[in-house]
């Protein structure tokens, strides 16, 4: 049953005390045999004493209702777990005890004031009713002298009255009016019971006493609640004692450092620690503080030299001071804007990339005719592997700026970003300031790497941090929690590299100028490879060009038999794969492959390919086509399967293959679409209408989504339904809407880059795709056939191969 609050308050309800007394002589002194049971929490009530108790609205102030009207008498018994809502008789002691009321308050909330007086121990023997009301019938217990004499009952009571005393000479808590109850109360086990209800116990220590009848016994365990009382008291006044010597010994150590210093300052002796003062004022006045940056730092720095060397708060100020003196206040690099000397550096350590160092060169031109324009942020955005870190540290090279770097993924905690506060153990300055302290520069190339990697956590939200570093507006006057001070962040260069733009706040990215880095294809491959891949691992592991040269053709080999990505990573772990199976050789005295390694030995090293070759992608049975896709990791193409499968089982569409919800809804378009298209085609109408459809994109285990693939899944469905192959390497991407018209795409750079590393030679494009079309080089263009279309009716006829005579009814064979 649920059991309403009940809260014993240990304030007088401030009852006149005439009509209290009139009350006491008024109400029946006689005890009923049935009682209303009320549960209470934390600790019993002990006979003998008058309390008030407040009664939360509920049946249990209908009970105090009803027995004013009898008898004035309730039964309060204890509960044994006091978290417990709902309450049965069996969560509740046996033992409890019968109160008078004596006066009743209600209050606004519809609960009651009751004034009760405590007059006998009961023990309940029948629970008559639990629903409604608690009633029960009880048995009285009186107190049992026993058989001891009542000479040891006067020791225990008397050494109990004792103990009390020195108790309550010790402790504030007791008042005058206990003190003067402990005089007046002289039966024993009266006594035993006022001490219980003052101290401070545990709950089943209360409720032993209350059940324990023999007052011998209960003056025993009273005495030793006392004892064990008094030792916690004791250890108290003991720590207490420590505490204040520790100050006073403090204290003293003050006077006696300040007297020190005058007598020193009298004879003309400098200490250490006022030395040590004097070295950081100095560096304080090198670095021409102003403002609330000079106030501060000299009142820390007057803190520190009335504190004790020894002391933890010593240590925290002086790791404070050189913290803020350590940082690049008035230090500068001399900025280097030399365009042509910028586009050398660029073009000597990237390969490609034109129209990327074609906005950096731009930008640093702005940089030159504008240089209080103050800092600017880059967001470099591509897939793994295609030179972003690297392009950062080419334009701090081309700048003759410092250059750190600040890998950003997986940081949870906003102080990474901004700092702890001082009043934390273990405090320390956020990761920016921390740069700025190893670069010893105001204005370095500040790299924030996989800026798309934040997290978030209980300990706040870096990116939301990273606003007021990265906003121009803001940044000026970057704060630092540590520091917490005022620092100039506007002359700084900020790069931030990202592999996606989507899991960035949008706010942040409105702060960040977007330069994308597509990837690269077959040729660029090789160039990089050439240039720079090789010699560096050749370089790395001892080796000279004697002993290990690739060709034009060793290099494609290498590209498209195992590192087809965006990047050049892969391909840099194969090369280096090459060069140490050719250092094993050499180490051991045999010799490498003398000239040019061929493909054979290049298999022999590398494994079997992990990659088949994609021209050779299978489009010549009804049903295949090949889309193109955008993923954080660069461009990709996907196959997409459909086949009839005999039966009406499940319905007339089945999709497999991880498709998230957009291209789920892509299939389901495509599939009524072409539905629609073919309504006059006999045999095409009895195949849907007596066979299922199954759609599938291969690499099922990775999940796809994106509304790029609607043309693609539509095209394999007419494939199928018709019987006619597409054209081998043709790849398409665009989205399809109900009524046949083809939608925009994004990503179309890197799908086709994607479509030209997988040997596709014609691709086709939505009609308001063409703009996209400035963005791709002209090398990259070359040797692709690219058709524009608007509608679906126009994707069909340029996909297929021609119609053959006699292939109408092939087209309809199952």
């Amino acid at each position: 049953m649920d059991i309403d609050e009940i809260m014993i308050e240990g304030k007088d309800l401030q009852f006149d005390a005439e009509l209290l007394e009139n009350e006491l002589v008024s109400i029946d002194q006689t005890l009923p045999g049935r009682l209303y049971i009320i549960p209470i929490r934390y600790r019993p009530i002990f006979p003998g004493i008058v309390t008030p108790l407040i009664i939360s609205q509920g049946r249990f102030t209908d009970a105090i209702d009803r027995v004013i009207d009898e008898s004035r008498t309730v039964g309060l018994v204890l509960i044994r777990d006091d978290d417990k809502d709902e309450v049965g008789t069996s969560d509740l002691f046996s033992y409890g005890t019968a109160v008078k009321v004596l006066k009743k308050v209600n209050l606004p909330d519809g609960g009651a004031n009751v004034l009760i007086n405590s007059v006998k121990r009961f023990r309940i023997t029948d629970v008559v009713e639990k629903n409604k009301y608690l009633l029960a019938d009880i048995e009285y217990v009186d107190d049992r002298p026993g058989s001891v004499k009542g000479i040891e009952i006067k020791a225990l009571t008397r050494e109990i009255l004792s103990k009390l005393k020195k108790l309550s000479e010790n402790n504030p808590l007791f008042t005058e009016e206990m003190k003067l109850t402990m005089l007046n109360v002289d039966e024993p086990g009266k006594i035993a019971d006022f001490v219980t209800s003052i101290l401070n116990l545990e709950k089943g220590e209360y409720q032993e006493i209350l059940e324990t009848l023999n007052i011998r016994r209960r003056l025993e365990k009273v005495l030793r609640l006392l004892q064990k009382e008094m030792e916690v008291l004791n250890v108290q006044k003991k720590i207490q004692g420590q505490i204040n010597e520790r100050i006073d010994r403090q204290q003293k150590d003050f006077f006696l450092r300040e007297q020190l210093k005058a007598i020193k300052q009298e004879l003309g002796i400098d200490d250490e620690q006022g030395g040590e003062t004097a070295m950081l004022k100095k560096k304080a006045d090198e670095l021409e503080f102003k403002g609330e940056v000079s106030a501060r730092v000299l009142d820390e720095i007057d803190k520190l030299a009335l504190m004790d060397t020894s002391s933890s708060e010593y240590t925290v100020t002086r790791n404070y001071l050189d913290t803020v003196l350590a940082l690049p206040w008035n230090i500068k690099t001399e900025e280097r804007l030399d365009i042509e000397l910028a586009e050398r550096i660029l073009n000597r350590e990237h390969y490609g990339l034109d129209d990327v160092k074609k906005r950096i060169l731009e930008f640093l031109a702005v940089r030159k005719l504008r240089p209080d324009a103050g800092g600017s942020i880059i967001c470099l955005v591509g897939p793994p592997g295609v030179g972003k870190t690297s392009l950062g540290k080419s334009i701090a090279k081309a700048m003759n700026r410092k250059f750190f770097r600040l890998s950003l993924g997986g940081m949870r905690d906003e102080a990474e970003i901004k700092g702890h506060r001082r009043t934390y153990i273990g405090a320390m300055p956020g990761k920016i300031i921390q740069g700025l302290k190893i670069a010893k520069s105001r204005n370095p190339v500040f790299m924030l790497d996989e800026i798309d990697k934040l997290g978030q956590s209980y300990q706040g939200d870096p990116a939301s941090a990273l606003l007021e570093v990265l906003d121009a507006e803001q940044n000026s006057e970057f704060r630092d929690y540590y520091v917490d001070v005022p620092f100039d962040l506007s002359d700084v260069l900020f790069i931030t590299t990202a592999n996606t733009l989507d899991s960035i706040p949008a706010v942040l990215t409105d702060r960040m100028e977007v330069i994308r880095l597509s990837g690269y294809i077959a040729a660029e491959k090789h160039q990089i490879g050439r240039k720079y891949l090789l010699p560096k691992q050749l370089r790395a592991h001892g080796l000279s060009k004697k002993d290990l040269s690739l060709d034009k053709d060793g290099f494609l080999y290498i590209i498209n038999g195992w590192a087809r990505e965006a990047g050049v990573r892969t391909l840099e772990r194969q090369i280096e794969k090459l060069c140490r199976k050719t250092a094993s050789i050499v180490a051991r005295g045999g010799k490498p492959p003398a000239g040019i390694v061929k493909p054979e030995k290049i298999r022999e090293y590398l494994g079997p390919e992990q990659y088949l070759d994609e021209e050779t992608v299978k489009t010549a049975r009804p049903g295949v086509a090949v889309g193109l896709a955008w993923t954080s990791l660069g461009g990709a193409t996907i196959t997409i399967e459909s086949l009839v499968v005999p039966g009406r089982k499940d319905s007339g569409l089945k999709i497999t293959g991880q498709l998230g919800g957009v291209m789920t809804e892509s299939v389901n378009i495509a599939y009524s679409h072409i539905r629609h298209l073919l309504e006059g085609d006999d045999k095409a109408s009895s195949i849907l209408n007596e066979n299922t459809i199954h759609l599938h994109v291969p690499a099922g285990a990775t999940p796809k989504d994106g509304p790029s693939a609607g043309i693609t899944m539509a095209v394999s469905i007419y494939s199928l339904l018709t019987g006619r192959p597409l054209k081998s390497s043709i790849a398409m991407t665009g989205e399809l809407s109900l009524t046949g018209s083809v939608l925009p795409v994004g990503g179309v750079k890197e799908k086709v880059i994607a479509a030209r590393r997988a040997g596709i030679k014609e691709i086709i494009l939505p009609a308001e795709n063409r703009r996209d079309m400035e963005e791709i080089p002209a090398y990259i263009q070359k040797g692709l056939t690219f058709r524009f279309v608007s509608a679906l009716d126009e994707v069909i006829g340029a996909v297929f191969k021609p119609v053959k005579r006699g292939s109408a009814k092939k087209a309809v064979k199952l």
